[in-house]
């Protein structure tokens, strides 16, 4: 049962989801922080996506978290989870496959648990407000080639001459398929570093058996340019050419440099925006260490809201470091009269 699948041409999959969420969607925060706070020891090439194999039942945990704290949007624990890398710790093309497929089930399971709660909960609610719980997207999240090659290039973008547009088809190509055929309702293409994996995913879209929906998000670090350097207006012109594309923005990024990109953003294209930085911390990612954070508090952090709102943004949530306290201040802000 996929209750929550929004019944919408692509074009307008996610204008109809807003609209039916009062113009605002919350998506989920920082995933592996909190598999970490449950206990679960992330300390190998998989990342989070080692929980699909050790601890299931913590990324369904998570999930429930971020729903109960208000997000309305979840993405699935499959950044770092690629065939190959599933295939360098032993795992079968079969077995990785099936990893792959397993990361959708259980965000759809958190959420149809977390739906039947709802219902149960709501028997003095109007008919209104038992439908709105039922708006709950579910994106299976793809992260960039440097996700798996845990070497940091994933917060550079700089993948080396010999990796090419074909390269990248190729690398993306099976897990992309998977994804969207699995039961999610959108794919998140997330931490996306520059113009050339952001054109290959494009590419695929519009390849024969993956017709579902997607948001792209790219990161920065100066608030002008893509984390490669190439110019935001560059990456986001190519999501704004791809009628699968749905939404465009900004992922695991300061929060000081969203409004700006925001911006950015809105000089080339009308499609929904969707924002969710970082805590504010730098990541290195040769030691693999948070090492300084803008002081932010999640207060802080919530404050921003509004002005993000204000420059064109509708759909917010969290990325590294964030919390469910986080989303929960996110979603409270953005439910509050002053908007």
């Amino acid at each position: 049962m996929n209750e929550a699948r929004v019944p919408a041409e692509t074009t307008t999959f996610m204008t109809d989801f807003l609209r039916q969420c009062g113009g605002y969607g919350v998506i989920d925060g920082g995933l592996a922080t909190e598999l970490e706070r449950h206990g679960a020891d992330l300390n190998d090439p998989l990342w989070s996506a080692k929980c699909l194999v050790s601890s299931p039942h913590i990324v369904r945990r998570v999930h429930l978290d971020y729903l109960d704290a208000g997000a309305n949007i979840i993405t699935t624990a499959s950044y770092q989870a690629t065939i190959l890398g599933f295939e360098a710790k032993g795992f079968s093309r079969d077995e990785s496959e099936e990893l792959l497929r397993k990361s959708v089930e259980i965000a759809l399971e958190a959420r149809e648990i977390y739906l039947e709660r709802c219902t149960k909960d709501s028997w003095d609610w109007t008919a209104s407000e038992r439908s709105s719980t039922r708006l709950i997207l579910v994106a299976a999240s793809v992260g960039s080639y440097g996700a798996y090659l845990a070497d940091g290039s994933e917060y550079s973008g700089k993948y080396g001459d010999s990796v090419t547009l074909e390269t990248l088809k190729d690398f993306h190509r099976r897990r992309v398929q998977i994804l969207a055929n699995a039961g999610a309702d959108l794919i998140a293409f997330e931490t996306i570093p520059n113009k050339l994996e952001a054109q290959a995913y494009a590419e695929l879209l519009d390849e024969e058996g993956i017709e579902i929906p997607a948001w792209f998000s790219f990161n920065s670090k100066d608030g002008i340019n893509a984390v490669s350097g190439d110019s935001i207006t560059d990456c986001a012109s190519i999501a704004d050419a791809s009628k699968q594309v749905v939404a465009v923005g900004i992922n695991c990024t300061p929060p000081r440099y969203i409004h700006g990109l925001i911006s950015l953003i809105r000089e080339v294209t009308n499609k929904p925006i969707v924002i969710y930085p970082n805590s504010g911390e730098t990541y290195d990612g040769e030691t693999k260490q948070w090492l300084q954070s803008d002081g932010m508090t999640g207060e802080d952090f919530v404050s921003y809201v509004s002005k993000w709102k204000e420059a064109g943004a509708s759909l917010f949530g969290g990325c590294c470091r964030t919390t469910p306290n986080t989303i929960q201040g996110i979603a409270k802000a953005l439910s509050s009269k002053a908007f």
